[in-house]
């Protein structure tokens, strides 16, 4: 495993693609509240999911110079969207749902991050 990522392109995009996500949940529009709602998360820990994801790529473009961190924040993202999927498979909110997509693109993305930039 390398602690520095090889692919440093690749860990900007996913921090923008968090940061991005994080601030769609200040304001979220409905596919995201019919998301939360779906999977049955409770609406007062809503703040909890744009804080991990601020912090995660708060921790993705430190990570470009601290060795290791990066890494560790990539596993943590990869684990998030585990999560997520597992939530909606649970609640059977799959199928062309945008929040389904979303969730799929943004692991697919967090995956490829970590093969690439620290496992090649």
């Amino acid at each position: 495993m390398i602690l520095q990522p090889c692919a440093p392109w690749l860990v900007l995009t996913l921090a923008v693609v968090l940061l991005g996500d994080a601030l769609l949940m200040l304001r979220p529009p409905a596919f995201i509240v019919t998301c939360l709602t779906g999977v049955g998360f409770p609406r007062e820990w809503w703040w909890a999911l744009i804080v991990i994801k601020i912090l995660a790529a708060a921790g993705l473009v430190v990570g470009l110079r601290v060795p290791g961190v990066a890494a560790a924040a990539v596993i943590g993202v990869v684990c998030y969207f585990l999560c997520a999927v597992a939530a909606h498979v649970r609640s059977k909110l799959t199928g062309l749902a945008p929040a389904w997509l979303s969730c799929l693109t943004c692991l697919s993305l967090a995956v490829v991050t970590g093969v690439a930039s620290f496992l090649l």
